[in-house]
């Protein structure tokens, strides 16, 4: 099994995507492999998986729900780095990964026409001028 955190889900289309803990490609998830309440798979929640390799690329089966402690985020402009908007002034330095999920989620959800192309280019950029700033771990 595979743990990893749903970065995406459309509920009325009934899939969207997760990104493994162990980093590389994000991987679909069906509503139908879900062994867990559907209202629960939402960005942000933990889940553990097995990946297949399905007809368009990798696929989550047998996606399971996991307690981390952490809170599901129901937008994207809620939090940043797992801290509410306007809490102490304070943000932390997160590790490239954390703000490469955090760069995903807001542009699917800002621009859900952008391909995977240009959401590749975009978060590359953006991952460059964070490391500049001192906003990520190298």
């Amino acid at each position: 099994m595979v743990t990893g955190k749903i970065i995406r889900f459309d509920e009325f289309r009934g899939y969207g995507f997760v990104a493994p803990d162990t980093g590389g490609e994000d991987v679909f998830v069906h509503v139908n492999d879900v062994h867990a309440d559907k209202r629960l798979i939402v960005p942000g929640a933990f889940v553990e998986f097995v990946v297949e390799e399905g007809e368009r690329g990798l696929k989550a089966s047998q996606v399971r729900l996991i307690d981390r402690g952490a809170r599901a985020v129901d937008s994207p402009a809620q939090t940043f780095g797992g801290h509410a908007a306007g809490d102490d002034g304070d943000c932390d330095v997160l590790s490239g990964k954390e703000f490469l999920d955090e760069v995903t989620e807001l542009l699917l959800s800002a621009a859900p026409a952008m391909t995977g192309e240009q959401i590749l280019l975009v978060r590359q950029r953006l991952v460059r001028l964070a490391a500049n700033h001192g906003w990520v771990e190298a």
